[in-house]
């Protein structure tokens, strides 16, 4: 069985599928919005010098998001 756990704890060259979203109201929305819903593929690309926005790509576009947004959004790795 694979482990589920928040998109921040992704690191850099990893890949994963996104399981499901914690956040409500307008931010589900807004991370809906960029792409970030259930079955989407997702890889981390980079993680600023302070740790804080990292940025992941979804859908061959590139979005940075703050670690308490990237915290509401499950994902299951998967092979690279």
């Amino acid at each position: 069985m694979t482990e589920i756990i928040p998109l921040s704890d992704l690191m850099p060259g990893s890949k994963a599928i996104i399981t499901g979203l914690c956040a409500e109201g307008g931010m589900r929305r807004r991370l809906q919005d960029l792409g970030f819903v259930e079955g989407s593929e997702v890889d981390c690309v980079n993680i600023s010098p302070l740790g804080d926005p990292t940025a992941y790509r979804i859908s061959s576009t590139i979005i940075a998001l703050r670690r308490e947004d990237a915290d509401t959004i499950k994902v299951k790795i998967t092979p690279s």
